[in-house]
């Protein structure tokens, strides 16, 4: 998080060394699917021995940087176009208002 937050239940964290990218590791977290090491028959859990037997692979710090730069350009532009398309949702529907009440006329 990049910003102040409150859990509501278990939290679980990670005290991330020099070596290693916090957004990479975002990522890469973000990749794993976690609802296959679910241990509860109600509402899915996990303990912390599950999550710390997990291997994953990393590659050099500067591979990480790369890497997590161009996965949060993409999200940015990938927000950027989503705002223009709600923006463009928005005007279409006034547009078929207008047309529908008959304040616009085609020609």
């Amino acid at each position: 998080m990049e910003t102040p937050f409150w859990t509501v239940d278990t939290l679980f964290y990670s005290e991330i060394s020099e070596n290693y990218s916090a957004r990479f590791i975002f990522y890469l977290f973000q990749q794993i699917e976690w609802k296959s090491f679910n241990e509860a028959s109600g509402v899915p859990s996990l303990n912390a021995k599950t999550i710390e037997n997990i291997e994953v692979s990393f590659p050099s710090f500067g591979e990480q940087n790369r890497i997590a730069k161009v996965i949060y350009d993409f999200e940015k532009e990938i927000k950027l176009t989503d705002s223009k398309l709600q923006k463009l949702k928005l005007q279409k529907q006034g547009m078929m208002q207008a047309l529908l009440t008959g304040k616009i006329r085609l020609v």
